[in-house]
């Protein structure tokens, strides 16, 4: 075995290829194919979009581990812990297993290199594979035709949301971006799409590829009733179902998806009404709208382009607060932080900006300028932990603070959470 520590493992991997991100399938197919040539044994739902991907994985795995399938999960990226992005029944895989995965891929894939997204994605599937899953819930990175998780020829597939995100990788509008997610259909086998206005170019790749196009608001609808809520399509009908845990309106969208591939599945993987209601009550997905309660409460939510902030302004607006709303944002260079200013913008009274490192790093400097010139009170507030001090030093009972941007702020967030009287956090007079 080349490492025997899973960082070593993952700090090698970073570097094994000449770039980070890379598209394309032909890398990482030739080593499945020396990996594992057979089909492979379980059921296969891939999951793509812009935003609401991680919940309708969540949703689906919660479902199906509920009516008694062995699930394996695969979502990217992490929070704290690269183990959280391979799951088996619920369970993030240990080191161990993973180092083995790694050397096994190591071995096979000769003079091949890999970039560090592809060694996971083929990870996961030999891990899967090895676990004897029933069923495999495949979150894809980056667009959908050329990410590594398009190696595997779903089952069924979900599209949930087509949004302006990695223009620069997935082309300049939504018609582009469209083509590129919809990539993961495949010919005679569902293909839902989530979003209510499809681009074009989505729509007439399903049908020139003879997928089973399903679509929100024609082939099945979902009304909400008070407390509850109701699944529809030609077929079938879902009353009286529960509201699912995971925060914000739009999780009724995300659980209606979710309902579409399992019905769409259902001679092969059934699934009953009473498991469906536990799913929807039990599924957890951390740093979406979670929410810590105290005299002041902290909201965390990796919203990193707009339309998922408009979401998170949407939130916050239904639950309003008796005082006043803070926020740390930590936002990519890459990202839209204007965007997302202006999303959230007339739901935020004060900033407290946070620098993220490294290459696709954004200062609290810039953060802060940009908040300035779109007429935002906002104070530079350093690194992430020290922002969140910052804001919890400015706040007052009945206030709020959320934590936004970024999985790379939402995370340091969780590490350290500030919430609590941690006597090791610096005090600002320490910073």
């Amino acid at each position: 075995m080349r490492f025997s520590t899973l960082n070593d493992w993952l700090d090698w991997q970073e570097t094994l290829h000449p770039k980070l991100i890379d598209l394309g399938l032909k890398r990482v197919r030739m080593v499945l194919q020396r990996l594992q040539p057979e089909p492979p044994p379980f059921v296969v739902i891939t999951v793509g979009g812009t935003n609401g991907k991680g919940s309708c994985v969540a949703l689906l795995e919660a479902i199906l581990s509920a009516a008694g399938y062995q699930v394996g999960a695969y979502t990217s990226p992490h929070l704290l812990r690269y183990n959280e992005r391979i799951r088996i029944n619920g369970q993030d895989v240990a080191d161990e297993a993973l180092c083995q995965t790694f050397a096994r891929i190591d071995q096979v894939r000769g003079d091949q290199s890999l970039t560090y997204f592809e060694f996971s994605a083929l990870a996961a599937l030999a891990l899967f594979r090895q676990a004897g899953v029933h069923v495999a819930v495949l979150e894809v990175g980056l667009g959908g035709r050329l990410d590594a998780v398009n190696i595997m020829d779903a089952d069924a597939a979900l599209v949930v949301s087509i949004g302006l995100d990695h223009t620069d990788w997935l082309g300049p509008d939504r018609n582009s971006i469209g083509y590129e997610k919809a990539g993961i259909y495949r010919p005679d086998r569902p293909a839902i799409c989530a979003d209510p206005a499809p681009p074009p170019r989505l729509v007439e790749y399903a049908e020139q590829i003879g997928a089973n196009l399903q679509r929100v608001g024609s082939d099945y609808t979902f009304t909400r009733t008070g407390s509850s809520w109701c699944w529809e399509s030609a077929q079938l009908r879902f009353d009286h179902l529960p509201l699912p845990v995971l925060v914000g309106e739009h999780q009724i969208g995300n659980a209606a998806a979710a309902l579409a591939i399992l019905i769409s599945l259902r001679s092969r993987l059934p699934v009953s009404l009473s498991a469906i209601r536990a799913g929807l009550t039990q599924v957890q997905l951390p740093g979406r709208f979670q929410i810590i309660p105290g005299p002041v409460e902290w909201i965390l939510d990796v919203a990193h382009n707009p339309p998922a902030a408009e979401v998170l302004a949407a939130n916050l607006r239904a639950r309003p607060c008796t005082g006043r709303t803070l926020a740390v944002p930590g936002i990519l260079a890459d990202k839209d932080a204007h965007g997302i200013i202006q999303a959230l913008a007339g739901s935020v009274a004060d900033w407290y900006t946070a620098t993220l490192t490294g290459p696709r790093g954004r200062t609290d400097a810039e953060l802060h300028d940009a908040l300035i010139a779109a007429g935002c009170r906002a104070r530079a507030a350093g690194d992430v932990v020290n922002a969140c001090l910052a804001a919890r030093q400015a706040a007052q009972p009945g206030d709020r603070i959320v934590i936004l941007g970024s999985f790379h702020t939402v995370a340091p967030a969780l590490a350290a959470q500030p919430w609590q009287p941690c006597s090791y956090l610096p005090s600002l007079s320490e910073t």
